[in-house]
């Protein structure tokens, strides 16, 4: 059996993190490097090491991540507008090999992002 990921041992409680919402498929944890005043990470419970894995089994998760990216941002008080994100493989800076998917507000984004 795989390592398990950071990302699963902070679900599990083995190691601290600042879970702000939980259901049965996905968690929702405040990024410890955020780079905007909300920087929040949903977090599949499955462990999906990129997006290059995904599969047409995992197209319903992804789309709930969506869901509840949108909840926690009405939630948060993002009114303003919000940017969501995957990172994917190294060029992007994906640091973590289990997907999440960041949703960054509170203050204008700019654009190009990189």
């Amino acid at each position: 059996m795989a390592d398990r990921t950071l990302f699963q041992k902070i679900m599990d409680g083995e190691l601290e993190g600042d879970i702000v919402y939980e259901d049965g498929s996905c968690a929702v944890l405040r990024d410890i490097n955020p780079q905007a005043p909300t920087h929040l990470l949903v977090v599949p419970r499955k462990p999906i090491p990129s997006l290059d894995a995904l599969t047409e089994e995992d197209e319903p998760l992804v789309g709930h991540l969506f869901v509840v990216a949108r909840k926690i941002a009405a939630e948060a008080g993002l009114t303003g507008g919000y940017r969501t994100v995957f990172n994917n493989g190294e060029d992007a800076n994906q640091t973590v090999d289990h997907i999440h998917l960041h949703v960054l507000g509170g203050r204008a984004l700019g654009w190009p992002p990189g």
